[in-house]
């Protein structure tokens, strides 16, 4: 530093009392008028809590009056309110193999009570088969393969996030023990191995639309009634089929029941997605607007068209295993997917509207 520089500061010395003075000689309260006369231009003094009068108000009046200001909502809404979710291609085919891992595991428990030893022994294979790219999806979207490991460092019960994690890992934990203990020929344990990892993939199912409906997006959140059962129908149907064509390939007969089972269950759960997401647009009334106009769109529709035609194979077709019910099935996992990939873009749609974002908000506030 120059030695010519003054550096006294202008204020005072450092460290000491800081200059002190009241608005008005002999007033009450520093930096106030007498009778809180300089407060005289805000409603809330002037007529709702009677403070310029001589006597006191009355009880709860001014919380009541505060209440009344916050209830009366803006002429417009200054945003952005919520940052929308920057994720990428990577979450949902997340979503999709999670979800095919966890409906192939309801596929295999289904054939261990059925008596099909064989076809659960091959329906454990493609759960492990679906579940190997998730965990490397979920690196390559957090950034770093190290975060994944950070996030299993403690338990969050309430977060759907932290219980997804663990979720995972579990999952794929009893899915590896159960296709060991096949190789083992252990059937006892690879039955129960089994049976276990369906419950938690009844969680891996519905988890990423939980995830989902616990943000503050307003299409998300307004959906959270219905998009956990979506999610599990579309898990459902790609557990199904992927099992279902994987049976196929390995040799078995066309008039085999499971492969016709199959074929039943994934029709039966294409149609149920297709009806719960029309239920749930008609619920979402204004917010619909998300699907029908925002990103995602263009990948709705896709799904919703092959969905049909995925469904129109399946009734046409006219032996069970026809190749046209094995392009029902190849349409059905597509439409799967577009749906995952569709209600992520919606997302980012619904969370540029401030205006819905706000009314949500307003909402939440008046059921508390």
């Amino acid at each position: 530093m120059s030695a010519r520089r003054d550096m006294t500061p202008a204020v005072g010395t450092p460290g000491g009392p800081a200059p002190w003075r009241r608005a008005v000689a002999g007033a009450k309260v520093a930096l106030s008028g007498a009778r809180w006369r300089d407060a005289a231009w805000s409603d809330l003094f002037r007529r709702d809590s009677g403070y310029l009068s001589d006597a006191p108000p009355a009880p709860g009046r001014i919380a009541e009056a505060n209440r009344r200001g916050r209830a009366q909502a803006p002429a417009a809404v200054d945003g952005p309110i919520v940052k929308p979710p920057v994720w990428t291609w990577e979450v949902p085919v997340y979503f999709w193999t999670g979800g095919m891992a966890a409906g192939a595991s309801f596929v295999a428990m289904a054939c261990d009570l059925a008596g099909d030893a064989r076809s659960a022994r091959l329906a454990r294979r493609v759960v492990l088969a679906a579940l190997a790219p998730s965990p490397a999806l979920l690196a390559m979207d957090l950034g770093r393969p190290a975060r994944f490991h950070h996030m299993l460092r403690i338990v969050k019960p309430r977060s759907p996030m932290s219980m997804g994690a663990w979720c995972l890992t579990l999952f794929g934990a009893l899915g590896a023990a159960a296709v060991g203990a096949d190789l083992l020929g252990r059937p006892r344990a690879a039955r129960a191995l089994g049976a276990t990892n369906a419950v938690v993939g009844g969680y891996l199912g519905s988890y990423a639309g939980v995830l989902l409906a616990s943000t503050a997006v307003p299409v998300w959140a307004r959906s959270r009634l219905l998009l956990g059962p979506i999610f599990v129908s579309t898990a459902v149907l790609t557990g199904a089929a992927a099992t279902r064509l994987t049976l196929s390939a390995a040799g078995m007969p066309a008039g085999h029941p499971t492969r016709t089972a199959l074929g039943r269950v994934e029709s039966g759960a294409m149609a149920a997605e297709l009806l719960l997401s029309e239920l749930n647009r008609h619920r979402l009334g204004p917010l619909a607007a998300a699907l029908d106009g925002g990103a995602g769109a263009r990948w709705f529709t896709a799904a919703r068209w092959l969905a049909r035609g995925g469904l129109a194979l399946r009734l046409l077709g006219r032996r069970p295993g026809s190749r046209a019910h094995h392009a029902a099935s190849g349409l059905f996992l597509g439409s799967a997917l577009c749906f995952r990939v569709a209600w992520v873009r919606a997302g980012r749609s619904s969370a540029r509207d401030d205006e819905a974002v706000a009314r949500m908000a307003r909402a939440r506030r008046a059921r508390r």
